[in-house]
């Protein structure tokens, strides 16, 4: 074995590491101050805080742009290392999830041509999808970029339009297979958003702005001259549910990328619950009032265990990630401060989906339902509410992961039932809280519709109202919860304190190796 005093002489190791020295940030002192004075971190500033300490071994660092007929090559080593695109594979979370810790990490580097997709970083972009299938790990991207570089004319010879890439078909292939991450700090257009759309979850800084097309090809296309601040901007695309969670700089976007990965890599051995007689005080009494949806699903969950995603949109149906034990799932609420926790195109949309990311990843699901139903009148049709609706029961009908139902409230008409899975028979199991109270539609409006011809003969008002008030509290009567049990529609009424007990129950008893899709192995 070579003595390390001999190593160092080595002619061909000494070319190596003057090589890699033009990857390191120091190398470039005046780019990175630049990107400091913006108030922003370097790529690998941002991987370095990602990855455990030391874990983060490069993949395709020698390349640079394919810029050979404009540029010596020392210049392009200089100037354009990695060709933009540092990429890896790194550890995230060992100390907690050593057996899944491994994660194939990319980053467009902004301070390289302004993180531009350039020819061979579509090559190296590829072949890490291909390594991380074979892996079966998850991807993280950190995708800040100005979409393609058309100054890349080594291969102008050989390509048109570069249309035969496959880039995002790389990515977007791994839907379902591997959890993928987008993270995005500053701007971000064109092909570079067009990857951050394929993830699963996108984390943006409140100062970013995200567009398939940046202000180039806007201009470009006779459509104006725009900043890029004004396309996309971040508060608008969280508002829309493009943005899964928002952040306020590229230090929280990587601790929050932590966390959600953390959801996937496996249980936690140590954990802790509130107390659970709280709930008792979250709910009013007073079934007219609305109430903080959050506060129960906070103290359900696990301490500091809840990450709710794409908050800003349709705040009437909220989705998170929870663990309850140390065990990872989904949950999906109806929020009465919005709508009323009716169900509209927006909400049905962003449970549908978020159903589909957690049985794809063999996440259970909670669903604490209150709602009225699903909205209704000619301007919620006009949303396509049909369409949108029915996508939530399709959702639901491909589960083959274990979804438990927690009726808290209102449980009424079809909005209910898909809260349900489709059916309260559907669920694994379908729990009611005293409170619950049960209807083919909403109590009111089933006696206003029912009644509509007896109430309408009344003519002394006071005494409509008065008969109005009655066929309403017996109808209640008849729905609430200890009463509707006696019909089965759904499996048992319990005490609210118990919820957490019967969920983990219930979930012991299924085995998550049932469906062939799993990406967390046991329970």
């Amino acid at each position: 074995m070579a003595k390390k005093d001999e190593q160092k002489h080595r002619k061909d190791v000494t070319e190596l590491r003057e090589r890699q020295y033009y990857l390191k940030d120091e190398h470039r002192k005046d780019a990175v101050e630049k990107r400091h004075r913006k108030g922003k971190r370097t790529a690998r500033e941002n991987i370095a805080d990602l990855c455990d300490k030391d874990s983060f071994e490069e993949i395709g660092s020698l390349l640079i742009a394919a810029q050979r007929e404009r540029k010596t090559v020392e210049e392009l080593r200089r100037e354009t290392p990695a060709d933009g695109l540092i990429c890896g594979i790194g550890k995230i979370n060992a100390k907690e999830f050593k057996e899944s810790s491994s994660c194939y990490i990319l980053s467009y580097d902004y301070t390289v041509l302004a993180g531009t997709q350039g020819a061979f970083g579509h090559k190296k972009t590829d072949r890490l999808m291909a390594l991380a299938e074979k892996a079966n790990a998850p991807i993280l991207f950190f995708v800040e970029g100005g979409g393609g570089r058309p100054g890349d004319v080594d291969f102008k010879h050989v390509t048109t339009g570069g249309l035969d890439l496959p880039t995002w078909f790389s990515f977007a292939r791994l839907s379902g297979k591997i959890p993928r991450i987008a993270l995005v700090g500053g701007y971000c257009f064109a092909g570079n958003a067009a990857i951050a759309g394929c993830a699963d979850v996108i984390i943006a800084t409140e100062d970013s702005s995200m567009g398939m097309g940046g202000p180039a090809m806007i201009e470009g296309g006779g459509l104006g001259h725009y900043h890029p601040k004004d396309i996309g901007p971040a508060n608008d695309l969280y508002q829309n549910g493009v943005i899964d969670l928002l952040v306020k700089d590229e230090a929280e976007a990587v601790q929050v990328a932590k966390q959600y990965l953390s959801y996937f890599q496996g249980n936690k051995e140590k954990w802790k619950a509130q107390d659970q007689t709280t709930l008792y005080s979250i709910l009013p009494e007073d079934r007219r009032y609305a109430y903080d949806i959050k506060k129960i699903v906070t103290t359900l969950a696990d301490v500091d265990s809840v990450l709710e995603l794409r908050a800003g949109f349709a705040k009437n149906m909220v989705t998170a990630l929870i663990r309850i034990q140390g065990k990872p799932m989904g949950l999906i609420a109806n929020s009465t401060r919005h709508l009323g926790g009716a169900i509209d195109s927006d909400a049905a949309d962003k449970a549908a989906r978020f159903l589909q990311l957690c049985n794809a990843f063999g996440l259970p699901v909670i669903s604490l339902c209150d709602t009225p139903g699903f909205m209704v009148g000619p301007e919620h049709e006009q949303t396509g509410l049909i369409r949108h609706s029915s996508r939530l029961f399709l959702s639901a009908a491909a589960l083959t992961v274990p979804l438990i139902t927690v009726l808290v409230r209102k449980a009424y008409g079809l909005g209910a039932m898909a809260m349900a899975g489709g059916s309260f028979h559907t669920s694994f199991l379908s729990l009611a809280w005293p409170s619950a109270e049960i209807g083919g539609m909403g109590l009111e409006g089933a006696i206003k519709l029912g009644y509509k011809k007896e109430l309408e003969a009344i003519d002394d008002l006071a005494k409509r109202e008065e008969r109005y008030q009655k066929l309403v509290a017996s109808a209640y009567e008849k729905g609430k919860a200890i009463n509707a049990a006696e019909t089965l529609e759904f499996d048992e009424v319990i005490d609210p304190v118990d919820t957490r007990k019967r969920i983990t129950s219930a979930l012991s008893c299924f085995s998550i190796n049932k469906h062939g899709n799993n990406y967390i192995d046991s329970w």
